[in-house]
Protein backbone atom coordinates (compact mmCIF):
# COMPACT_ATOMS: atom_id res chain seq x y z
CA UNK A 1 0.00 0.00 0.00
CA UNK A 2 1.02 3.61 -0.80
CA UNK A 3 2.42 5.31 1.88
CA UNK A 4 -0.57 7.83 3.06
CA UNK A 5 0.39 10.72 5.56
CA UNK A 6 -2.49 11.40 8.67
CA UNK A 7 -3.04 14.50 6.83
CA UNK A 8 -4.12 13.20 3.84
CA UNK A 9 -6.04 11.00 5.34
CA UNK A 10 -7.92 13.28 6.78
CA UNK A 11 -8.76 14.98 4.31
CA UNK A 12 -9.69 12.18 2.32
CA UNK A 13 -11.90 11.06 5.39
CA UNK A 14 -13.56 14.19 5.29
CA UNK A 15 -13.96 14.51 1.74
CA UNK A 16 -15.69 10.95 1.86
CA UNK A 17 -18.27 12.59 5.16
CA UNK A 18 -19.13 16.10 3.42
CA UNK A 19 -19.83 13.92 -0.08
CA UNK A 20 -22.42 11.67 1.91
CA UNK A 21 -24.68 15.28 2.62
CA UNK A 22 -25.50 14.69 -1.46
CA UNK A 23 -26.50 11.25 -1.33
CA UNK A 24 -29.87 10.09 -3.05
CA UNK A 25 -31.47 7.14 -1.05
CA UNK A 26 -35.09 7.78 -0.61
CA UNK A 27 -35.65 3.87 -1.10
CA UNK A 28 -32.78 2.50 1.64
CA UNK A 29 -32.23 5.64 3.47
CA UNK A 30 -28.53 4.99 3.73
CA UNK A 31 -26.06 7.57 2.53
CA UNK A 32 -22.43 6.88 1.52
CA UNK A 33 -19.91 9.14 0.17
CA UNK A 34 -16.56 8.44 -0.95
CA UNK A 35 -13.11 10.68 -2.13
CA UNK A 36 -10.85 9.55 -4.69
CA UNK A 37 -7.25 9.98 -4.62
CA UNK A 38 -5.70 10.55 -8.07
CA UNK A 39 -2.09 9.70 -8.48
CA UNK A 40 -1.57 13.67 -9.68
CA UNK A 41 -2.80 14.55 -5.82
CA UNK A 42 -6.64 15.92 -7.35
CA UNK A 43 -9.95 14.21 -6.01
CA UNK A 44 -12.83 13.14 -7.22
CA UNK A 45 -16.12 12.89 -4.94
CA UNK A 46 -18.93 10.84 -5.65
CA UNK A 47 -22.34 10.08 -3.54
CA UNK A 48 -24.93 7.31 -3.95
CA UNK A 49 -27.59 7.56 -6.25
CA UNK A 50 -30.82 5.08 -6.12
CA UNK A 51 -33.89 4.73 -8.52
CA UNK A 52 -36.95 3.57 -7.63
CA UNK A 53 -35.98 0.59 -10.69
CA UNK A 54 -32.78 0.15 -8.50
CA UNK A 55 -30.23 -1.68 -10.65
CA UNK A 56 -30.21 2.49 -12.53
CA UNK A 57 -28.64 3.15 -9.07
CA UNK A 58 -25.12 4.05 -8.43
CA UNK A 59 -22.40 4.05 -5.43
CA UNK A 60 -20.78 6.45 -4.32
CA UNK A 61 -17.25 4.64 -5.24
CA UNK A 62 -18.55 3.80 -8.70
CA UNK A 63 -19.34 7.84 -9.27
CA UNK A 64 -16.15 9.03 -7.94
CA UNK A 65 -14.21 6.87 -9.88
CA UNK A 66 -16.33 7.83 -13.27
CA UNK A 67 -15.98 11.68 -12.77
CA UNK A 68 -12.37 10.67 -12.65
CA UNK A 69 -12.11 8.46 -15.47
CA UNK A 70 -14.40 10.80 -17.90
CA UNK A 71 -11.97 13.78 -16.62
CA UNK A 72 -8.86 11.50 -17.98
CA UNK A 73 -7.48 10.24 -15.01
CA UNK A 74 -6.52 6.49 -14.65
CA UNK A 75 -4.04 6.00 -11.63
CA UNK A 76 -4.96 6.48 -8.19
CA UNK A 77 -4.06 6.32 -4.98
CA UNK A 78 -6.23 5.73 -2.14
CA UNK A 79 -10.56 6.07 -1.74
CA UNK A 80 -11.92 6.75 1.56
CA UNK A 81 -15.87 5.42 2.04
CA UNK A 82 -18.27 6.67 4.70
CA UNK A 83 -21.67 5.44 5.11
CA UNK A 84 -24.65 4.78 7.57
CA UNK A 85 -28.41 6.43 8.12
CA UNK A 86 -29.25 9.11 6.17
CA UNK A 87 -29.36 12.19 8.68
CA UNK A 88 -26.97 10.80 11.14
CA UNK A 89 -23.35 10.32 11.61
CA UNK A 90 -22.04 6.42 10.97
CA UNK A 91 -22.18 4.51 13.38
CA UNK A 92 -19.82 1.66 12.15
CA UNK A 93 -17.60 1.37 8.53
CA UNK A 94 -19.22 1.21 5.17
CA UNK A 95 -17.67 -1.75 2.72
CA UNK A 96 -17.60 -1.12 -0.77
CA UNK A 97 -20.04 -3.74 -2.38
CA UNK A 98 -18.30 -6.27 -5.02
CA UNK A 99 -19.35 -4.48 -7.85
CA UNK A 100 -17.69 -1.24 -6.51
CA UNK A 101 -14.42 -3.80 -5.55
CA UNK A 102 -14.68 -5.28 -9.17
CA UNK A 103 -14.86 -1.65 -10.38
CA UNK A 104 -11.67 -0.45 -8.77
CA UNK A 105 -9.59 -3.54 -9.59
CA UNK A 106 -9.65 -2.25 -13.26
CA UNK A 107 -7.88 0.47 -12.39
CA UNK A 108 -6.38 -0.34 -9.04
CA UNK A 109 -4.11 -3.01 -8.21
CA UNK A 110 -4.50 -5.34 -4.91
CA UNK A 111 -2.08 -3.12 -2.66
CA UNK A 112 -4.31 0.19 -3.43
CA UNK A 113 -5.46 2.13 0.02
CA UNK A 114 -9.07 1.72 0.98
CA UNK A 115 -9.89 4.11 4.06
CA UNK A 116 -13.11 2.95 5.75
CA UNK A 117 -14.38 5.95 7.50
CA UNK A 118 -16.16 6.27 11.00
CA UNK A 119 -15.04 9.70 11.25
CA UNK A 120 -12.00 12.11 10.15
CA UNK A 121 -10.06 10.18 13.32
CA UNK A 122 -11.48 7.19 13.20
CA UNK A 123 -10.37 5.49 9.89
CA UNK A 124 -9.12 1.79 9.36
CA UNK A 125 -6.98 1.46 6.36
CA UNK A 126 -6.89 -1.68 4.26
CA UNK A 127 -6.01 -3.17 0.96
CA UNK A 128 -8.21 -3.72 -2.22
CA UNK A 129 -6.58 -6.58 -2.55
CA UNK A 130 -7.56 -7.50 1.34
CA UNK A 131 -11.39 -6.72 0.18
CA UNK A 132 -10.82 -8.45 -3.40
CA UNK A 133 -8.75 -11.57 -2.84
CA UNK A 134 -8.10 -13.14 -5.99
CA UNK A 135 -9.50 -10.47 -7.95
CA UNK A 136 -9.84 -10.87 -11.75
CA UNK A 137 -8.79 -7.68 -13.85
CA UNK A 138 -7.31 -6.98 -17.43
CA UNK A 139 -4.06 -9.12 -16.71
CA UNK A 140 -6.03 -12.75 -17.03
CA UNK A 141 -7.22 -11.49 -19.91
CA UNK A 142 -3.50 -10.94 -21.16
CA UNK A 143 -2.32 -14.34 -20.36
Amino acid sequence: MAHLDQTVIRLLAARALEARAAAYCPYSGYAVGAALLCSGGRIFTGCNMESAAFSPGICAERAALAGAVSAGYRQFQAIAVAGGLEGAAPEDRCYPCGVCRQSLREFCGGDFAVILVKSPDDVQLVTLGELLPHGFSGENLKK
